[in-house]
């Protein structure tokens, strides 16, 4: 997209001498369109429009949803600015991930995708434009960005390496035209797992040609001393030649797992193109119901004061129900994938949480299991789901106001936490009998999100009133630190989007 630049001054980066201007530390959002130049020689009006349609559709909504401010858009491109880094770098996540989303049905050549560049700086702001070295930064950032990627600063990943759920991959010192100083670059990966695995794919094939290059070292060896052997000179001519033992197994073979994977999709790319359901089986005609849990019902005070999305603390009563003992499992999700009820095949073990699922592929699985079972599914409520989670406690967590090891799956939740989810029941269940109630994995509920509970409904009834474009998440995933295990604890993310910790469990009417 080229330098910011204005106009009237024909200076890069530099607003008009106005005297003093308003200046404030922004992230800053770059994005610009890839091949921009090819689609509109090719399809002119109508690269126009999609384009247009994905500024209203897309960009502009995310921005909006994630407290962001919309500065300009430049025909091929857009200029963002956040209050909030972590605002700033989901909201990239977001419109990188839909965007796969869209492309996913139409030809390489015809696909509209986005470079996006995020950086924290202080800037001069206009109404309708925005100046300053941390606007000319994320640009430059934007430019070597892949397309369909987003790459950050050192100084946004500063302020979100702890908060925001993915991996970054960092591509070292920058030298960045008209920039003094190198710049700190990183990769942002949705999948915090994703650099993990492709450092260790790089590994082990490397392991695995160094085996190779041994035993064939190893074999010419052997075939030199064996011509060497004392004997006639004709014997040694009609003697067969030793061929290389590749096949055959040698001290020097590489163990059968430093064999290169075959590699999986990330979650970040199965977050917008679905694996292909395979066909349905005859054992999975007949839906598996997942272990349910009678809920008496009965009041208490929903929410806390530890966060300003908890509160108002308001008084709710709850009707009878049932709920999941456990969250849906991967065995159970791929059920209905097989049945082709459900959007994608979830790859993990059976028995572990299925994870990187969006609200509306766990509104897929409760209408297949609902109409296989003849039976009302559905996501619980979030009065539901925090009045379950306490399990008749009013403490910060259901067995305490202090963390205990051994209670809930989570990065500082004792020895048992891992770098994945554990299978489904491996922490104690609550005294409602219910297992991961907090950590394991984040859980869908039926709600839109609100930013507090002014205005919630008091029955245990869903809130699905005003904007829908966000539903809630409860319970904190495997990869959050112990605040968010608490049973009050609650956010919000785009209802359409998949992300990695996110999972699900159902409920249902008596």
């Amino acid at each position: 997209m080229g330098e910011i630049r204005n106009f009237r001054s024909g200076n890069p980066g530099e607003p008009p001498p106005q005297g003093r201007m308003p200046r404030r530390l922004a992230a800053i959002i770059v994005g610009d369109i890839a091949s921009y130049s090819r689609l509109m020689q090719a399809d002119e009006e109508g690269t126009h429009l999609r384009v247009k349609r994905i500024e209203r559709d897309l960009i502009e909504p995310s921005i909006i949803e994630h407290h962001g401010a919309l500065v300009k858009t430049t025909g091929d491109g857009f200029i963002a600015i956040f209050d909030s880094p972590v605002e700033a770098v989901r909201c990239s996540i977001v419109i990188q991930q839909n965007l796969i989303g869209r492309n996913t049905s139409l030809p390489r050549e015809s696909r509209i995708e986005y470079r996006i560049g995020v950086n924290l700086g202080d800037v001069i702001v206009e109404p309708d434009d925005v100046y300053g070295d941390g606007v000319n930064i994320a640009t430059r950032i934007e430019g070597i960005a892949d397309p369909g990627q987003v790459y950050i600063s050192g100084a946004i990943y500063e302020q979100i390496k702890h908060k925001v759920v993915c991996g970054y991959e960092s591509l070292g010192d920058r030298k960045v035209k008209n920039i003094t100083d190198p710049v700190r670059v990183y990769r942002v990966l949705p999948d915090a797992d994703a650099v993990g695995r492709t450092r260790g794919r790089r590994e082990n094939m490397l392991i695995f040609l160094l085996g190779v290059t041994l035993l064939v070292i190893a074999a010419g060896v052997l075939w030199y001393l064996l011509a060497q052997q004392p004997g006639k000179t004709g014997e040694r001519a009609a003697a067969p030649s030793v061929a290389p033992p590749v096949a055959s197994p040698s001290p020097q073979s590489p163990p059968r797992e430093a064999a290169a994977p075959t590699p999986q999709p990330s979650p970040s790319v199965a977050a917008s193109t679905p694996s292909p359901a395979p066909s349905p089986s005859p054992s999975a005609t007949t839906a598996r119901e997942p272990e349910m849990i009678a809920i008496r019902g009965g009041s208490f005070a929903m929410g806390s004061n530890d966060d300003p999305t908890e509160r108002p603390i308001h008084q709710v009563t709850v009707k009878p129900f049932s709920i999941g003992k456990y969250p849906v499992t991967t065995g159970e999700w791929n059920e209905c994938a097989a049945a082709k009820a459900c959007g994608f095949v979830a790859t993990g073990k059976d028995d572990a949480p299925v994870t990187n699922v969006s609200w509306t592929d766990a509104q897929q699985y409760v209408a297949y299991l609902a109409q296989a079972t003849k039976k009302p599914y559905r996501l619980p409520s979030e009065a539901e789901w925090e009045y379950a989670a306490r399990g008749g406690t009013q403490t910060r967590y259901w067995w305490g106001d202090k963390l205990q090891a051994g209670m809930a799956g989570c990065k500082d939740c004792g020895d048992l936490a891992a770098e994945q989810p554990a299978k489904v029941g491996g922490f104690k269940p609550n005294p409602f009998g219910l297992h991961d109630m907090g950590g394991g994995v984040d859980q869908w509920v039926e709600d839109c999100w609100h930013r507090t509970y002014q205005g919630a409904p008091g029955d245990g009834s869903a809130w699905n009133g005003g904007d829908c474009a966000s539903h809630v998440l409860r319970s904190g995933s495997w990869k959050n630190d112990a605040r968010y295990v608490r049973p009050s604890n609650r956010d919000g993310y785009d209802t359409n989007v998949r992300y990695p910790t996110h999972g699900f469990r159902v409920a249902l009417d008596p």
